[in-house]
């Protein structure tokens, strides 16, 4: 300890020093290094060394008058009190914080439900790809039915009639994307943006614990000062009671067995920031897939509007040519112009709709491996 045990003074022959083989002898010297990096453990260290000097003095003194008097006592029960205030008042200074909580069984939770109706919404725009590819259908028969008619009336005496069947029906069948639809990526895409924002929030609250991981370590290093000299004045005192000589005394408190408890902090605290890294893999694999399914659905909302684009363009087109057999020609040839476009932009959605089913499943499973490595 920086103070208490490591530094040896020729004014006190009280104090104690770290040498030989002492059970604690490797935690006081991290406790020695964690001083000598910060300022605050440095000031609390030299306030302790003060007291625990002016404490152990006032009791050597008593032990050599072959006493030990109230006010030697009182001096011992007070420096107690106070450095355990101490150490109150800096853990409330620091905010206290949650070491396992069911925040993220929730979270996850919720992300795996967000991600199911992702495919939900996914079934949804592949419903509407197949009234698409129907609809181009129709139009590539109409467009056969006219290569066909082009020579002449049918049978029945009416010039194009097929033609206009088909026609007819594609108008029938209308646009592709229904409502309910758009009320499906709307509601789903609503949740992915909560979704992103929970994680978001969630985040940065990991990453303002872990920044505040030297605080804690600092707290660690208090109380385990604090507990240590506490041990080793009570010990003094139950040996100046036995046994008058302060060597006596000075050599029960050197025997106090407190390695155990500052190997519990450094494993307390290593736990701590472990899980908490190991949380903020899963709230970031979380973060990304949300952030990939956002942009995947802006992707897909704006090739369905261009998609839309198409079939009203191909829909004007075929209610013009069913006013008369001219009509029919000049309708015809448009379509034919725009039916490649319509096609590309098909294909495009298609493709882009599996990508997005391989990018929701890539997430899931990403998470999955995640959680399985989590220490918690």
């Amino acid at each position: 300890m920086g103070g208490v045990c490591s530094k040896k003074t020729d004014e006190s022959p009280t104090a104690i020093r770290t040498t030989g083989n002492l059970p604690y002898t490797a935690d006081l010297s991290s406790y020695e290094s964690a001083c000598r990096l910060d300022p605050d453990l440095q000031t609390f260290d030299t306030t302790l060394h003060a007291r625990t000097n002016h404490v152990i003095n006032t009791l050597a003194v008593g032990v050599q008058l072959r006493a030990l008097s109230f006010d030697s006592l009182k001096e011992v029960t007070g420096f107690l009190l106070e450095t355990n205030q101490e150490v109150v008042k800096i853990i409330l200074e620091c905010k206290e914080d949650i070491w396992k909580n069911p925040e993220l069984f929730n979270i996850v939770k919720e992300y795996f439900e967000k991600s199911l109706q992702m495919f939900d919404f996914c079934t949804a725009l592949e419903k509407c790809l197949r009234r698409a590819r129907d609809s181009q259908l129709i139009i590539q028969l109409a467009l056969q039915h006219f290569e066909a008619e082009g020579n002449g009336s049918t049978g029945d005496g009416k010039k194009y009639s097929r033609t206009v069947e088909e026609l007819k029906n594609f108008k029938a069948a209308g646009d592709p994307f229904t409502e309910e639809f758009f009320q499906i990526f709307q509601s789903i895409y609503k949740q992915q943006i909560s979704m992103l924002e929970k994680l978001q929030l969630r985040k940065s609250k990991i990453d303002k614990k872990l920044k505040s991981a030297k605080t804690w370590r600092k707290v660690s290093c208090i109380i385990f000062a604090s507990a240590f000299v506490a041990v080793v004045i009570c010990a003094v005192v139950t040996a100046a009671v036995a046994a008058p000589p302060v060597a006596a005394a000075v050599a029960a408190a050197a025997s106090v067995p407190l390695g155990s408890m500052g190997k519990w902090f450094n494993s307390l605290w290593k736990n701590y920031e472990v899980a908490l890294k190991g949380e903020k893999e899963i709230i970031g694999s979380m973060w990304v897939g949300t952030f990939v399914a956002i942009k995947d659905m802006d992707t897909i909302r704006a090739l369905v509007d261009h998609l839309e684009i198409e079939v009203e363009s191909l829909l004007q087109n075929a209610d013009f040519a069913l006013r008369d057999d001219e009509a029919v020609r000049f309708g015809i040839e448009e379509i034919k112009k725009k039916l490649g476009v319509f096609m590309k932009s098909l294909e495009d959605l298609g493709d882009h709709l599996n990508g997005c089913i391989r990018d929701i499943r890539m997430a899931r499973t990403l998470v999955v491996q995640k959680i399985i490595k989590h220490p918690n």
